[in-house]
């Protein structure tokens, strides 16, 4: 099944060393979303996810807070098409840059 919406963020802020993927990976099963949160290696958050359109507009909402030692500056959102390859919501590694 196809969900309804999907959302791809990135969040700007005090948003690393303060749980915000394990709050945010709490808040996405509590709504009943799939796919990932990550940090990023710049200090922001990225967060994809997809679900019924109200549960993604909740979520996004939650983003603009984040879990309480958070401070969020921004959240960009890029609304894409939903494809359904995502079975849960998980953590994803800080993806790093290779070496030249």
């Amino acid at each position: 099944m196809v969900a309804a919406a999907r959302a791809h963020l990135w969040i700007t802020g005090l948003v690393q060393g303060v749980s915000f993927r394990y709050y945010t990976h709490q808040q996405a099963v509590r709504l009943g979303l799939v796919g990932w949160v990550r940090n990023l290696m710049d200090g922001r958050v990225e967060v994809i996810i997809e679900g019924e359109e109200a549960s993604v507009r909740q979520m996004i909402e939650w983003c603009h807070a984040g879990p309480s030692a958070a401070h969020v500056k921004d959240v960009e959102v890029k609304w894409e098409i939903p494809d359904g390859s995502f079975d849960n919501f998980n953590v994803r590694m800080t993806p790093f840059r290779r070496q030249s």
